[in-house]
Formats: C-alpha cells, structure tokens, sequence
C-alpha cells in the first residue's frame, strides 16, 4: 500500500518523543512519562478496540522532556503519522506507558491549535508521490543505484537467520519509494541523520541522503570480514543481534537491525568467545569434559531461559579459576629470617616452623602444603604472622573469616540445582587471588557454629587434610580441585571448642603472650610509631619514655596480647594532638599583622581583654615527654594496683593461677568458717570440676587434720564438727571451672584451719587426688606469665610440668622462684613462711606402733 492511498485526519494530537525519530514504514518503542503524553494516551489510545484506528501525530523533541512542564518545547516542523500497535502500562511506582507506533506518513504542521491538556496541531499530510516508474530520468538511476546497495548490504549477512531472509524478500516485494525509510530506520544511524531523512520530503532528496548511509555501512561490514578472515569458519558469520530475534516475537513489530551494534559485540558471539577461552585454561580433562558439555547445552538454549545465565556464570567461574597458574615461592632462608625479625619481635618457636617449612621446599619442590593451626589468646599477632609468611613466602594472601560460620554451605558452596547458588569460600578465594598456592587465613577456626544447615567444621575436614584435599569437591562446581599447594594457617584462641576430628589434621603451634619486657620492645619499635603516624604525629613533637611505656604495661593493662596497650599509647597521642593543634593556632593568632586604627584596637582589646594572655602565650617547648607523672593526667588513676599483700594479710587466702582464652591470670581463693552444721558452700560460678575439687580439698585436709594439727572453732580434728565452711572464688560474674585449682583450695583451708598466713608472693597451680599427689596441668607458661605480670616471686607446679619450664624465657626464670611439688605436703611447705608445721614422719609411725 503506497504512502499516496493513505488519508490522514486534517487535526492530530501530538506525541512528543526525544528517544529516537519515526520514519514512515518503520516501529518505535517510546516511553511515556510526561504529563502532556500521559493525557494523550488516556484520552485517545486507551479506548478499548478503536486504540488501533486512532492516528497520532509522532513529532521528535530533541529537548529536555521535563521542559514540559511549565511551556510546550520548540516543536520540530515535520513528523510522523504513526498507528500505536501496542500499549504497556503499569500504575507503580507512578504512572508510566510504552507504546510500539508504526510510521504511516510525513506531515507538517501548520498551526498549533490547543496545548492542554495535550497539543493537538492542524496538519498538512506529505508523501503525496505518485506511483514510481522507471521512466523518471535521474530518479529512475537513483532507485536503481540506491536498490544495488541495499541489496549488497543484506547479501553479507548471513541469510541463514529467518529475519534477514525476510528482509531480502522485502527488498524486491515493497514499493521503491519506501525504501530509504525502512533502511535507514534499519542501519545504525544517529540522530541528526534521521532528523535529515525525515525532512526530505521529495523522494529524489531522499535517496541522495540515504544512499551515503548505506555505502558507510557496507564499507563497515567489509573490514569487519577482513579481521575474521583468520578465524574459524563458525565465526566468520555475520549474525543478526539478539535483538532481532527478541523485536520479531512482537506481534506487529516491523524489522529493526542494528548493524553496527553487532561490531561493538566481542566477535559476534560470546558463547563461541567462552568456548575459546574454556580451551585456552588448560584444565583438567575431566573439568573440560564438563564444560564443554555445558557449552553444547548453552548454544541450543534459548537466552530468555533463568538457566542460561546460571550456566553462563558456572562457565566463566570455570575459566576464572586458577586450575594451573600459580606464583614461585622464595626460598632465601637468611631474607626470610630478617624479614620475619623485623616484622615480629620474639614468636621464635612459631618463626623457627615457617624456616623448616622454607628448608624442605627448598630441598623437595612437591611438598604438600602443611596445616599449622596458631593457638593464644587475643592480640598476640596470630593474624599478623600469617600475612608475614605470605610475603615471606611471595605468596598471594587470603583470609577467611570463620567466626559465626554455621551453615556448611560456606565451605562447600550450594548446589547449582538452588536459586541463588554460589560456590563456597575456599573457591570464591581461589577466584579472587588468581594462583592455586596461595596462603589461606582461617581465622578464628575456633568460633564455627552448628545449626540445621549442617555442620561447617565437618566440611573443613577434606579441605585441611593434605591427603584428601588434592581432590577436593565444592558442589557448586561439582568437580575436584586440588588444595594440596595451598598453605592454610588457622587461628585460634582454645583448642576446646574444635572437634578432636578436626583438630588431629592440624599441626598446633602455640602462641602464648607476651612478657613485660617483650611488651617493651614490641611497643617502642612497632606500636608506637603507628600510632605517631596514625595520629599526625612527629617524634620531634612526642617522645614517651621508657618509663611511661612500662607504667602503662603494668599499671593500666593486664592481659596477654598488646590490643588494649596500643589502645592506651592513642590515647596518649590524641592528648598529644589536642596540644600541638592549639600550639599552632597560637602561632598563628600571634603572627597576625597589628591593628592600626585606634577604634579597633580599643574595641578588640575590650572585647578579648580576659584571653589576651593566652593568645600570646608561648607554645610549649617540643617534644612533649611522656613520664610517669603525665601518664596520670591523660589516662586517669591506674587501674590495676598492686593489692596481693593486702588481701593476703589475714588467714584464709591464697592465689591461685588460671587458664583463659583471653591469657593467663591470677585468681584468688578466700575461705570462712562458722558454726554450723557442717555444710560446704561455695560461691563463684563454679563448674562441676572446680566443686569437686573443692570437696576433695576438705576431704583430704579431714584425713590429715591430725598430721597438721588442724582444728575447728572449738579445738576438735572433726573440721565440720559444728562448723560450716563458705568457699569463695571473687569475680562471681565470671565462670570458672578447670581442675588446676586443687592445690589453691587446700592451701585456702589450710591457712584457715591453721591460722596461718600464705606467703604473699606465692602462686600455684595443680590437680590433687584423694590420696594428696599432685597432677600436671596445662597452660603453664600462659599462668607463669600471669604470675610476672602480678609482681609475685614464687610459682608452685606439678613435678610433672618441671619440662614445661623450658618454654619460659631465661630473663623471667631469673625472676621467679619455681618450685616443683610431687604431693600436697611440698604444696604446703612452700607456701608457709618456714614451711607447714606438723609431725615428722618418724614420730607419726613411733605412735603407732
């Protein structure tokens, strides 16, 4: 049907679109947002079945549409007939119309006749040509030149594709004067171009505008064929865009290519590019079998399917995957050592295992990855040590935090058959690092959660096993990996809350804390300077004193690590800023240029006559030290004071020595007795172990109290005779439990029944049985620690843990006094002034005899 036999209304409403031009005999999505073209389609396209034979007027507005508010635009003078042949609509967030119009004819407005509530125009209608024929001369030769042309163009696509076979089909079916509208809504094209199409109301203007269009699309399409030549034979098609194919399932949607859209595509087609780059990873043949099984489902899969964007990303997860690239480890033994001294003061015995580890790989390549597991409590630089061992190693480094982890998924990823799937954290940290030999952090292994969704530490079992990790299997990508080259290190703070499964696969390395003169070192060459540089500050204007940096390890913390230490040195260097950044504003204020005028000055010295002393005070002399007495001004009281001898002075105290995971510390343990009817109670938060040690403890001293000549209130060896005991453990909100206090327990009681006072520089830590031996106990040189922060001169152990007292450093050896003590009466000796008064042995047997 040619342009000639349409009739348009002599009066149209106007659509004002700026997201494209309508040429006649081609379609246009246009959104409608504005309030003038909201109206429109209200008021004459949403009226059922007449929504087809209503024409309207398509005009292009290549100005801001939210101008339309306040005045009508600038209307462009020619534009398009068009017929909505679909309507979409939603009413939320706000009201809002796309419409598929298909351009019938030009026309040119002549008046604007109404503006509101929409614009409605008196229209001339263009495109009044006659029927084309051969014999028009220069016209005939352009039609025929502009037909070669368009022919050319469509005959190097790939004629495979349904649409552009149709589109060749239409070439010879349509009339020749409708052409250059439908081709060059068909290019790419910009705006302006279209703009100058659509004013060219003669036809021979028309093909003289096109033509130039069509000659740079082809020129485009030729270099594009001569970079393909090299390629495979299924690449060198020509495809049609995704677009065509998604435009052609709309019911009366027209033809619409984007020719040079398809060259800003990655060689046409991205499955064939995955494919490529599937090929060129070089994994293993079974992960490869998968993939391109996978390729081979993704290529006959339709796009708009949920499946083909998950097995596109299962794809690109396969290729980005480290499957055989990995770093080169550097095996210098003296650059390790001094990197590793210079990053940590003291940790020898864990800096001594990454230089065996270093000397094995240098000796044997294939070494399997070992599993170290660093065990202390908090702040003492187990997080810290395995960044420095991958730097010393030259490896990339990773950390997974396994705090609160409760769902097994985490480690082994979800099933690709759930929505929302993903793989676990083991891969996802392969992915990001790029290389199959990385150093894996799992930090706080110790804090894993169990809940429905299955058991994390179980899942941890194939990957920290060096003889089953090198074909470990996340369900997500449902094929082995190989873990054996990765270095995994994890944290913990106690070894009691990992399963004894998963604990036997790791080797442990304990971390115990630090000693007042390695707080010293760490502080002055690590802590310190950070702070300085974190706080904007110089030595030149701060320097803290020895003396300071031990007030503060002593009197204001007490715990293993060096956390609430560095804590209190930016405390220090915040007070510090406050004075250097009022010292400067000082300078500043004093380096003003005088007032001159005599009004000024009288009225500024009136108004600031109170703080003209300070304003010209002089700064103070830099830097600014740091002593024991300014400590006191910026930190306040301290918070621990030496207050062993004052609770030790009566009967019926003693200090014990405890385990935590936060370190070692001391714990008091005070006794009372009343009459009674021979009850024991015990207060505290005591866990069943330390209550029963508690009634071992009297029990024993019942059997003894002959030997050691104790007696209750009214002189009788019966110690409960009429007697009640009250057993106190201070710091009640806190819960304790742990065999190690039944050599404190007895010596407690002892001191009570006795009236005699323990030593107040005696700590001492034990297990007892029935009979009075004394059993080893764990955590030693975290309690002896304790012991040396708490200023205590004497420390009483199991004869068994005497080889525990090789991990003390030599300087607190020298310290302390060790005793060791094999059953309950070396406990006793050692606690009391001149030891425990009781019976010798010889005179015991001669009484019984």
């Amino acid at each position: 049907m040619g342009s000639s036999a349409i009739q348009i209304p002599s009066r149209l409403p106007l659509l004002l679109t700026h997201e494209g031009v309508l040429l006649p005999g081609s379609s246009l999505r246009i959104s409608v947002e504005s309030a003038r073209n909201l109206q429109l389609v209200k008021s004459r396209l949403l009226r059922g079945a007449s929504v087809r034979s209503t024409i309207i007027g398509v005009v292009p507005n290549t100005r801001d549409p939210d101008s339309e508010a306040q005045e009508l635009p600038h209307l462009h003078r020619i534009g398009t007939a068009g017929i909505a042949v679909q309507i979409v609509g939603s009413n939320w967030p706000k009201p809002h119309y796309t419409l598929l119009i298909t351009g019938i004819c030009r026309f040119n407005i002549l008046e604007l006749v109404k503006e509101k509530p929409f614009p409605v125009a008196k229209v001339e209608q263009l495109d009044h040509l006659e029927q084309y024929t051969d014999g028009i001369g220069e016209l005939s030769d352009l039609s025929q030149q502009f037909y070669k042309y368009a022919v050319q163009l469509v005959e190097m696509l790939d004629m495979s594709v349904p649409v552009v076979a149709k589109l060749r089909h239409l070439l010879d079916s349509l009339p020749k004067e409708t052409l250059p509208d439908i081709l060059a809504s068909i290019i790419r094209t910009s705006t302006n171009e279209k703009l100058q199409i659509l004013d060219a109301v003669g036809l021979e203007e028309r093909f003289k505008k096109t033509i130039p269009l069509l000659v740079r699309q082809i020129e485009g399409l030729k270099l594009l064929q001569k970079t393909w030549k090299s390629k495979p034979s299924d690449e060198k098609r020509i495809v049609a865009i995704r677009s065509i194919r998604k435009n052609n399932q709309i019911p009366g949607r027209p033809l619409h290519l984007d020719l040079l859209e398809q060259e800003d595509e990655d060689d046409g087609d991205d499955v064939v590019i995955l494919e490529k780059k599937i090929k060129g990873t070089n994994m293993p043949e079974q992960a490869m079998k998968v993939c391109m099984k996978e390729i081979k489902r993704l290529k006959k899969m339709p796009q708009s399917m949920p499946e083909f964007a998950l097995t596109r990303n299962y794809l690109e997860l396969m290729v980005e995957l480290p499957w055989n690239k990995s770093t080169t480890d550097h095996l210098d033994l003296h650059a390790a050592r001094v990197l590793l001294d210079h990053d940590h003061y003291a940790m020898q015995k864990l800096k001594q295992r990454v230089l065996e580890y270093l000397a094995v790989r240098q000796l044997k390549n294939n070494l399997k990855g070992p599993i170290l597991c660093f065990v202390g409590p908090p702040g003492v630089g187990k997080t810290s040590v395995g960044r420095s061992i991958a730097k010393t190693l030259g490896r990339e480094f990773y950390r997974i935090a396994l705090g609160g982890v409760c769902d097994q998924s985490d480690i082994r990823g979800h099933r690709r058959t759930y929505v929302g799937s993903m793989p676990g954290r083991i891969v996802n940290g392969l992915r990001t690092v790029g290389v199959s030999n990385p150093v894996f952090l799992l930090d706080e292994i110790d804090k894993l959660g169990k809940s429905l969704q299955g058991d994390p530490a179980a899942a941890l079992l194939e990957v920290l096993d060096p003889e089953q990790n090198h074909s470990f299997t996340d369900h997500y990508l449902n094929v082995s990996f190989d873990l054996s080259q990765v270095l995994f290190i994890a944290t913990a703070n106690t070894t009691a809350t990992i399963p004894p499964a998963l604990l036997d696969r790791m080797e442990l390395i304990q971390v115990p804390g630090y000693i007042q003169e390695e707080k010293m070192e760490i502080a002055h060459r690590h802590l310190i300077p950070k702070q300085l540089e974190l706080h904007g500050l110089t030595p030149q204007q701060i320097q803290i004193q020895q003396e300071a940096t031990e007030g503060i390890i002593s009197r204001y913390t007490r715990e293993a690590g060096v956390r609430s230490l560095e804590r209190k040195i930016g405390a220090i260097c915040r007070a510090v800023a406050v004075k250097v950044a009022e010292t400067q504003h000082k300078v500043t204020k004093s380096n003003c240029p005088p007032i001159t005028e005599k009004e000024d000055k009288e009225s500024v010295c009136e108004e600031t006559k109170d703080d003209s002393i300070t304003d010209v005070a002089l700064p103070p002399e830099m830097p600014i030290v740091i002593d024991r007495h300014a400590l006191k001004d910026i930190l306040g009281p301290p918070i621990y004071e030496m207050e062993v001898s004052q609770r030790l002075s009566q009967p019926g105290v003693a200090i014990g020595l405890a385990w935590t995971p936060l370190g070692g510390e001391i714990m008091f343990v005070e006794a009372s007795r009343m009459e009674g009817e021979g009850q024991l109670t015990l207060t505290g938060q005591l866990g069943d172990v330390m209550k029963e040690s508690a009634h071992l403890a009297i029990s024993w001293l019942r059997s003894n109290a002959k030997k050691y000549h104790l007696t209750n209130a009214a002189g009788s060896f019966d110690l409960l005779d009429n007697t009640d005991i009250h057993l106190h453990f201070p710091a009640g909100a806190v819960t304790k439990d742990g065999p190690s206090a039944g050599v404190t327990i007895v010596t407690c009681l002892a001191s009570l029944f006795s009236g005699y006072l323990v030593r107040s520089d005696v700590a001492m830590t034990g297990e007892i049985t029935l009979r009075g031996l004394v059993l080893p106990v764990g955590g030693i040189k975290d309690k002896v620690l304790a012991a040396h922060r708490a200023g205590l001169k004497r420390v009483i152990l199991p004869k068994r843990n005497e080889k525990d007292l090789d991990e003390i450093p030599a300087n607190m050896r020298e310290d302390l006094e060790f005793v060791t003590a094999f059953c309950l009466d070396d406990v006793l000796n050692a606690a009391f002034d001149g030891g425990f008064p009781a019976e010798s042995r010889h005179s015991i047997l001669n009484s019984k005899l």
